[in-house]
């Protein structure tokens, strides 16, 4: 337990240090939740370290995303944007609106091209290295670098996009 919670700590930190100061998900919170949701499920041989690392990623990401949904439910007013007494709080809605659709195009990706969506997860959401990520997915560290590459150029032109 000791060495499986210090892992989701560290994706935990990972995951939340670009969010908005006083993020109401705490990195504990989530690795609670993160914990909680991994041992309810029934679980992969994990062949290693960057393995575990991959599939706890995978469900922090979805933790954050439903937490960010929540926070622009319908109850909430709907995505309609309240009038801003101060700066800080529209940056920190935007990050919201961003991990949603960073989310929406991941899950685009995922469905054209599934293993360079899971090399976007490992390195960036789980925090792996290139030589991690390349033993996860039986790749080289150059197609890794290469297929992150492509797979940046991809997400970068699905969210830019203009909406139809």
């Amino acid at each position: 337990m000791p060495l499986v919670y210090a892992e989701l700590r560290r994706l935990a930190d990972n995951y939340l240090r670009n969010e908005r100061p006083g993020h109401t998900l705490q990195p504990t919170a989530l690795v609670h939740e993160a914990y909680m949701r991994l041992a309810g499920q029934e679980q992969p041989d994990y062949e290693s370290r960057a393995h575990f690392s991959g599939v706890a990623a995978q469900v922090m990401r979805q933790i954050l995303v439903d937490h960010a949904r929540r926070r622009n439910a319908s109850k909430r007013g709907g995505g309609v944007r309240p009038l801003s007494l101060d700066e800080g709080i529209d940056a920190a809605e935007e990050r919201a609106g961003d991990l949603i659709a960073l989310d929406d195009a991941l899950t685009a990706l995922a469905q054209q091209d599934p293993k360079k969506a899971r090399l976007i997860e490992l390195r960036y959401f789980g925090g792996l290295t290139a030589e991690e990520a390349a033993e996860v997915t039986s790749l080289s560290v150059q197609a890794v670098y290469r297929e992150i590459r492509i797979a940046n150029a991809w997400l970068r032109r699905f969210i830019e996009a203009p909406v139809q």
